[in-house]
Order: C-alpha cells, then sequence, then structure tokens
C-alpha cells in the first residue's frame, strides 16, 4: 500500500517532470528564434535576406538543477553551423532557468518583460508571439499545480484564509483584483498552500466556490478556520466546512478596537488588550477583557463596546492546545506571504489582465509552499491527544 509519503514523493516527482518539460519547451523555443535571427527568415519563408535553409534538427541532453533533460530539438541549417549561446549561457547563470523563466512573471508577465528575460538568456531578443506561448506553458504548469488533489490520507486541522488585492486591467477598465488565498496545516504540523483564485471581490459566493472546490481535491478534517471578520468567510464556512470552529484573528480584531483610542493613548491601551489574548485559558482571558473593561469604560466606550462584541470569536483558539495559541489566533503568516507577493508585483503596477495576477501570484506562493514543506511549522500530537486522535489519519 502506497504510504503518505510516497504520495508526496510521487506528486513531487510529477512536478518536476512538467518543470524540466516546460525548462525544454523553452529552450527550444529560443533556439528556434536564435535560428530565424541567423537565416533572416522564419521557417518556410521566403524572402530576399534569407541566408539559407532549415535541416531538421538534433537531440542533445543538459543537466539542470531540476534533473537532467533528454533530447532537446537543436535546429540545424543547410552548408553553415547553427551558432547557439543557449547552452553555454545556461552554464554561466548564476541561478537556474527555472529561477530565469519564474522571473518573467517577478517582472511583470507582459511580453515586453519577458522579451528582456529570455534575451539575457539566449543573446536574442524572440518575438512577441514566442513570449506569448512560453508564458502559456508555464500558465498551465501553474494552473495544474492549483488544481492539484490533495493528499487524501492527510487531513488539514487548521486552514488560514485571507485576501490580498492587485491592480488589474478588467472589462477594459482598472480595477482591484482580489486574490483569494487558502494555507492549511496538515495533520503531520506542516503549512502548505492549498488555493490561490482571482476574483472580482470577496463575496460570499466566491469564497464558497475556493472552498468546494478544495473539499472536492481533498479537504477534510478541519477544526479551525482562522480569519478576518469578513461576513463573506464566515458565511461560507459555515455552510462548506460545518464541522469547523472560527477564530476571528486577533491582530485584526485589537486594531478595530484601537481605533476607538486617540493615537496619543494606543500604545499603552494596546499593551493593556494584548494581555488580554496571552492568556492560555478562556476563563482567564475573560476576566482580564473585564478588567480591561472596568479600567477603560468611561474614558473609550466605543472600545470597550467593541471588545465586547467581538471576544467570544476572538477566544475560540483557547480550546486548542496552548503550544498551538501563537500561530492559531491570528492570519500573520498569510500577511507576511502577501508582502512578499506585493514586493514581487510592485514592479508590475497595473497587469494586463486577472488572468496574469493570479498566474504571478501561483509562482510567488508555489516557491512558498516548497519551502514550508522542509520546515515543520506545529508539532501535532497535542492536538491528536485533545481529540484522540492516531498520529496519522486513516483513509
Amino acid at each position: 500500500m502506497m504510504t503518505p509519503d510516497d504520495r508526496t514523493n510521487e506528486a513531487t516527482a510529477s512536478l518536476e517532470d512538467r518543470v524540466r518539460d516546460a525548462i525544454k519547451g523553452v529552450l527550444e523555443q529560443v533556439m528556434e528564434e536564435e535560428m530565424t535571427a541567423q537565416l533572416q527568415a522564419k521557417h518556410r519563408e521566403r524572402t530576399e535576406r534569407r541566408r539559407g535553409e532549415r535541416n531538421g534538427h538534433y537531440g542533445r541532453a543538459l543537466t539542470t538543477t531540476a534533473g537532467h533533460i533528454e533530447q532537446i530539438r537543436v535546429p540545424r541549417a543547410r552548408e553553415m553551423p547553427f551558432l547557439t549561446e543557449v547552452f553555454e549561457r545556461y552554464r554561466r547563470m548564476t541561478g537556474s532557468l527555472e529561477e530565469a523563466v519564474l522571473e518573467m512573471y517577478l517582472q511583470g508577465v507582459s511580453t515586453r518583460k519577458v522579451e528582456q528575460i529570455t534575451g539575457k538568456l539566449s543573446g536574442t531578443r524572440i518575438s512577441k508571439d514566442a513570449v506569448s506561448r512560453i508564458v502559456a506553458r508555464f500558465g498551465e504548469v501553474f494552473s495544474e499545480w492549483r488544481g492539484r488533489q490533495l493528499d487524501r490520507e492527510r487531513s488539514y486541522p487548521y486552514v488560514y484564509l485571507d485576501a490580498t488585492y492587485l491592480k488589474a486591467r478588467w472589462a477594459g477598465a482598472v480595477r482591484d483584483v482580489a486574490l483569494l488565498v487558502a494555507v492549511g496545516v496538515n495533520d503531520q504540523g506542516y503549512r502548505e498552500v492549498l488555493a490561490v483564485e482571482a476574483a472580482a471581490g470577496e463575496r460570499t459566493e466566491t469564497w464558497r466556490g475556493m472552498l468546494q472546490g478544495l473539499v472536492e481535491r481533498g479537504l477534510r478534517g478541519v477544526k479551525l478556520v482562522t480569519s478576518d471578520d469578513h461576513e463573506s468567510i464566515k458565511s461560507a464556512v459555515k455552510v462548506e466546512l460545518p464541522g469547523a470552529a472560527w477564530q476571528r484573528c486577533v491582530v485584526h480584531f485589537e486594531r478595530n478596537v484601537l481605533a476607538h483610542v486617540p493615537q496619543a493613548e494606543a500604545e499603552a491601551v494596546a499593551a493593556d488588550l494584548k494581555v488580554v489574548f496571552k492568556a492560555a485559558r478562556r476563563e482567564t482571558a475573560e476576566s482580564l477583557a473585564a478588567s480591561f473593561a472596568e479600567r477603560y469604560g468611561e474614558l473609550y466606550p466605543k472600545a470597550v463596546a467593541s471588545l465586547s462584541r467581538g471576544l467570544d470569536e476572538a477566544l475560540t483558539y483557547t480550546a486548542f492546545p496552548s503550544s498551538h495559541h501563537r500561530l492559531i489566533r491570528t492570519t500573520n503568516g498569510l500577511e507576511r506571504v502577501f508582502r512578499e507577493v506585493k514586493r514581487r508585483t510592485r514592479v508590475v503596477g497595473v497587469f494586463p489582465n486577472e488572468q496574469s495576477a493570479e498566474t504571478l501570484a501561483t509562482a510567488v506562493l508555489l516557491r512558498v509552499s516548497e519551502d514550508w514543506a522542509e520546515r515543520k511549522y506545529l508539532d501535532m500530537d497535542p492536538l491528536h491527544a485533545l481529540f484522540h486522535e492516531p498520529t496519522r489519519f486513516a483513509t
């Protein structure tokens, strides 16, 4: 019987195969453009400037950081050698070709900027049509990763939901595109980016659609969902993940309370407020909240009223292992990911369409997810013990 680790290795190998295929396609496309420049004519094109004729291809292998690639198709020309710098330039690159291709997205996804990157690789500025084909090829790889099946022998007790916004041209105007992201912590304590979707906004229907897709792809065993106080998320979670508890992000909640405190006093009040959410037991936290209300009730009644209204939802984390509290009561981890997405997209400004925004974000998040796979986020044994579960979930 195949173990979860075997399935993970198989999925990783499959992704590596797709990356190698994409690299092979990029190299072949670049060399075809080099041949066009050398002959001063496209395939079967008749022009007075033509300097020779194509004469098929031969195969050449190349070892990359993604593995060994067999039978790269290298063009031949009649009566003259085909001069390509692709292989030598690849060896001289300080990074890998995978990084160079991803840089196409990280510099904007536009054909003009992708031309710049492939030009550095080959010494030839390839056509916009060729750039579009290369971008489409990698877009397919990323789309496949977004729609991948989750490991059905693994559960995801903790899920974080949040969105950030990018500018893109959509329906003839520049609009805010919502980038919806779901991150999970699996039953072995590792984080994964589970879903990335571009949407017109954070409507209940869009969040429900994402969660429905996740369930269909294998999401199960969710015990806690952490997000900000967005009604569309709360409604979607209630319908699509009915067995899961909901945690209101404590950081967002604290900001909402402090919005009713004068800036000059905010630091001192914030220190007293944070003490409430450092408590491991609900009873202790509620007692500290009562003390906060008594101290600031007359000074800042709106702040105290805000705390009172949202306290119950902000203390959901106390029903889970105390060793997990710091990492499950906020969406800080997702906020850091969004800062990285914004850093890498800042150069773009306005994306040409919502698909390119989604593709670029996927490139960043794929790398983030790969990095997370090497570092355990939480020791899940206390959670399994709390719910009287085995350390590995049965199918």
